[in-house]
């Protein structure tokens, strides 16, 4: 055992840490295409092999058709892909939704669950609760109870809960985001951090929001935008998020090990190669700026 390891080529640590550094794109795949497998032909062509599944041809997952999931399964399995995340679309409705929320945390989320085990997926995606301006302070108890029933199912079966931030909800800066997360008190509950979303929230989602939620984050979504989080989406450098600056923080803190694109323009495949060029030329500048061995 000894001999073995003497043989071994010894490396500066510090090309051990840099090594550490790259970071994979994936995508979400409704972001190409609704019929997974031409969104993955085109990811492929790309350099993509990480993928998060939102909506397909039969809707939005967990709620699909059982011979489509076995479809993109074997498109999967047969072109050595990986599925890195679901999006169920949960906890978008307000807490005094009381009826729907227990629907969605005893029926629709123990389905994902179980689907993000089928394909090997380590996180599933939900949201903050929509919260009407003025709505009482009183209510982010119950935002609390709400999601640390939901971490615990997750926890339960190997699973993390990410919660994306997003406009008019609770969690929707990574200020809000984090203060949620640490009330949980869950270590299978992060966060999925997306700065675009954060964009018109009190914070600058580059570098403040970041900042503040960056010791929860678990998934990164890059979109960007012109005007407002979601109403003037563009291709990733034309609009207001400064992306270059959170790739290559992104980059030294070392937090995760692919980012997602979720391109939100269209045409989705024109617009999400373009996302993707730009998103490497980032990266490379990023790990140059950072000594990172390339």
């Amino acid at each position: 055992m000894g001999r073995a390891w003497q043989g071994r080529a010894q490396r500066h640590p510090r090309e051990e840490s840099t090594a550490m550094n790259r970071i994979d794109l994936g995508i979400v795949s409704d972001e190409v295409s609704t019929d997974f497998r031409e969104a993955a032909h085109h990811a492929q062509s790309w350099g993509i092999s990480i993928f998060e599944l939102r909506v397909v041809k039969s809707g939005r997952v967990p709620l699909v058709d059982r011979s489509e999931l076995q479809e993109i399964q074997r498109v999967v399995q047969n072109e050595g892909l990986r599925i890195s995340a679901l999006s169920p679309g949960i906890f978008k409705y307000p807490l005094n939704e009381t009826v729907k929320l227990e629907e969605e945390v005893t029926t629709v989320l123990p389905r994902t669950l179980e689907m993000a085990q089928e394909f090997g997926a380590s996180i599933v995606i939900v949201f903050g609760f929509q919260r009407y301006q003025g709505e009482r302070a009183e209510g982010f108890q119950k935002a609390v109870d709400l999601m640390r029933r939901a971490a615990e199912r997750a926890t339960a079966v190997g699973v993390t809960l990410a919660i994306e931030n997003e406009p008019g909800f609770w969690c929707d800066s990574g200020s809000n985001t984090a203060k949620l997360i640490a009330a949980v008190g869950s270590p299978g509950l992060r966060a999925n951090w997306d700065p675009c979303n954060g964009y018109g929230t009190a914070e600058t989602p580059y570098p403040t929001g970041y900042e503040a939620v960056k010791q929860y984050i678990a998934n990164v979504h890059v979109k960007d935008t012109k005007q407002g989080s979601l109403i003037q989406c563009v291709p990733v450098g034309e609009g207001a998020v400064e992306w270059k600056g959170q790739m290559r923080a992104l980059v030294r803190d070392q937090l995760v090990k692919h980012v997602t694109i979720e391109t939100h323009c269209l045409p989705l495949i024109e617009k999400s190669k373009q996302n993707v060029e730009t998103l490497k030329r980032y990266l490379e500048d990023a790990y140059i700026n950072e000594g990172v061995r390339l």
